[in-house]
């Protein structure tokens, strides 16, 4: 027996997956750095999306959810690795060259940034979030927001820009 209900919900998850899935991606990885690790992160945060599609749908910004959602789990990945011993270079992350429409050196100077700039550049600019929006995702005020993007453009202006005298 079917359920309309339920078709409806997969639908409108299935047409979000298609629409959102490559921006969520990049965004991941502009934080990561590793294409594999970011796939495997989007993917996990996607399934939490669908578990959760009911509250996630009412969201204001359901592909800033899922992209918080994988950071957040990198996270607690990162919280429990740490205590592993690491083996000398062979556990820092690697630029992938597979990177459709993103500039390495971008992505290079993005993942320089502090954690917070990072977050601020990838739900505004690479999302296109409006401030609120970022401000409510990251549980800060919007002029938090504004500084941060403010110091996050100038950092990397600073690195692609040539000073003139």
């Amino acid at each position: 027996m079917r359920v309309p209900g339920v078709e409806q919900e997969r639908k409108e998850f299935a047409d979000f997956y298609q629409r959102c899935r490559d921006n969520c991606l990049r965004a991941v990885l502009a934080a990561t750095g590793d294409r594999a690790l970011a796939e495997d992160l989007v993917a996990e945060a996607f399934a939490r999306a669908w578990a959760s599609w009911r509250k996630v749908s009412r969201h204001p910004a359901p592909a800033a959810w899922v992209v918080r959602t994988a950071l957040n789990v990198r996270v607690s990945w990162w919280r429990r690795r740490r205590r592993e011993i690491a083996l000398d270079g062979h556990d820092l992350p690697r630029l992938d060259d597979d990177v459709r429409d993103v500039d390495q050196a971008m992505l290079a100077a993005i993942r320089r940034l502090p954690k917070r700039q990072r977050e601020v550049i990838v739900l505004r600019v690479w999302l296109d979030l409006d401030t609120n929006t970022v401000a409510d995702e990251l549980g800060i005020s919007p002029r938090t927001v504004a500084v941060h993007l403010s110091r996050a453009t100038a950092a990397l202006r600073a690195q692609f820009v040539p000073v003139t005298s």
